[in-house]
């Protein structure tokens, strides 16, 4: 139900469409003349405005309705009607922000469908606004985690150069979080209603990058069977993100060269160039330089990309910042048989620094899910980590040990997730150390461990919706063993 704001000066036209939407299950606020409109316009808030443009035949009120109902915040969506329609008018109409414009006499189905359309435009437009919000807010500053001198020098730089359309060449190692930076950059700019359009250079083959990146004519090559626009003209108003630029070929070297230097893009198999407003961004993890010297990266290009240069330390150069990775990866994670949230042992956590990261953070984020998913316990214990770092873990001192009993002592079949599958034992313990539930009884070792593994690929399958790929891969097994396990032919 939307509240509908409807100004006309004929009673009986009125009447007719107030009921007409008050029976679509509108709320309608009629008006037969401009008094009292500007007024009801801020007290009712509407979320769409029908309104004629001549109220007294002498005057287009409609015109100034149309202003002080774009003025608000948010403003409502606008249908224009009139029974002395000109093109002056409608043009008019939409240059001051009417959705539509609708000709007296019309069919009532048609305002009806009319009136669908409006009301769809503005939820479209309300979740992309707040959408927009959220993405922003993702990408704030404050939300790139690192306290560590290398990262704050990357923030008062990333800061500085945000809002401005100046070009920036983000340097680093695979995995750094370059994308991350180019995305701050955009939702923190001017730009940030625009577009941002990633695409990595090394992903496509030259023929394909060249159509990708600026379009192509219908007929152009084979395949070419519709005119299609590229990603610059895509991005129009907003930010392209050129990753892995140090891979381009040197004939689209020269091509985004003149993007950047003339603002004009011309398609695959066009003659006539398109002028365009986008920012570039580009990242590589590779020494221009060197390329440059090389003769494998045009010099031109390099000077016009290098603008403004921001350079991502690699891991090892923070690991003060490693912590606060972790309990950022670690956040809103639970254990999925205890439901508890994930901890960290100290142990663990000095495993982690002693590690070289030549994967940097992504490497990291990879091992922590892992842990993640193989941990018995909701505590992430050195041996849970990756095998490559489990070389340079610190000594055992058994306080990880210690930590671990404290954790599984607590939990109960009460609590597991499984607890419905067999009951405790009447007389005895409750549960194993690390919380396993027992059954009612005495079986044979063989018998518990194959339904302590039922019970367990049960809770993968509710876990992942009966989605048998996924349960496979957080199982570390094939898809094939999956159904045999579920159909009880492997013991």
């Amino acid at each position: 139900m939307a509240k509908i704001l409807l100004v006309d000066d004929e009673l009986t036209m009125v009447q007719i469409v107030t009921e007409v939407l008050r029976n679509e299950g509108h709320e309608v606020f009629p008006f037969t003349n401009f008094n009292g409109v500007a007024d009801a316009l801020v007290a009712r808030q509407p979320d769409l405005v029908i309104t004629d443009l001549y109220l007294d035949k002498t005057k287009p009120h409609g015109l100034e309705i149309v202003q002080k109902a774009r003025a608000l915040t948010p403003p409502p969506v606008v249908i224009m009607i009139t029974g002395f329609g000109t093109v002056e008018s409608a043009v008019e109409a939409m240059r001051l922000g009417c959705f539509d414009y609708l000709e007296k006499p019309f069919k009532l189905e048609e305002l009806k469908l009319c009136v669908h359309r409006a009301l769809n435009h503005t939820q479209v437009v309300a979740e992309n606004t707040q959408l927009r919000k959220e993405l922003k807010k993702k990408y704030q500053f404050t939300q790139i985690i690192g306290a560590s001198e290398p990262m704050q020098a990357v923030f008062r730089m990333v800061e500085r150069v945000a809002d401005t359309d100046s070009t920036v060449l983000i340097l680093g190692q695979s995995g750094t979080g370059k994308e991350l930076i180019a995305r701050a950059l955009h939702y923190n700019s001017r730009r940030a209603q625009g577009a941002f359009i990633p695409i990595n250079c090394s992903a496509l083959p030259e023929n394909l990058l060249e159509s990708e990146l600026f379009g192509h004519r219908k007929g152009a090559f084979t395949g070419a069977v519709n005119d299609k626009n590229g990603l610059f003209h895509d991005a129009d108003g907003g930010t392209i993100f050129l990753d892995e630029i140090g891979t381009m070929p040197a004939q689209l070297q020269s091509r985004l060269l003149r993007v950047l230097q003339e603002k004009e893009v011309r398609r695959v198999g066009d003659n006539t160039p398109t002028y365009v407003n986008v920012r570039v961004l580009a990242a590589t993890n590779e020494h221009l330089e060197q390329l440059v010297k090389d003769g494998k990266f045009r010099e031109d290009l390099y000077y016009r990309l290098n603008v403004v240069p921001v350079n991502l330390p690699s891991l090892r150069e923070r690991k003060d910042d490693i912590p606060m990775l972790v309990t950022h990866f670690l956040k809103d994670k639970v254990h999925s048989r205890s439901g508890q949230p994930f901890r960290i042992s100290q142990r663990a956590m000095d495993t982690l620094g002693l590690h070289e990261w030549p994967g940097n953070v992504r490497e990291l984020e990879n091992a922590i899910e892992r842990a993640t998913v193989l941990a018995d316990l909701p505590l992430i214990r050195a041996r849970d980590l990756p095998p490559a770092l489990l070389a340079k873990a610190p000594k055992d001192d058994g306080q990880e040990e210690k930590q671990a009993a404290e954790i599984a002592a607590p939990v109960g079949p009460s609590t597991h997730p499984t607890a419905n599958v067999s009951a405790p034992l009447a007389n005895g313990p409750t549960s194993l150390k690390a919380g396993v539930p027992l059954p009612q009884g005495v079986v044979s070792l063989k018998k518990f461990a194959r339904d302590q593994e039922a019970a367990y690929i049960n809770h993968v399958l509710a876990t992942t919706h009966q989605n048998k790929e996924e349960a496979a891969k957080l199982l570390d097994i094939s898809l094939a063993t999956l159904y045999r396990k579920i159909a009880g032919e492997i013991d």
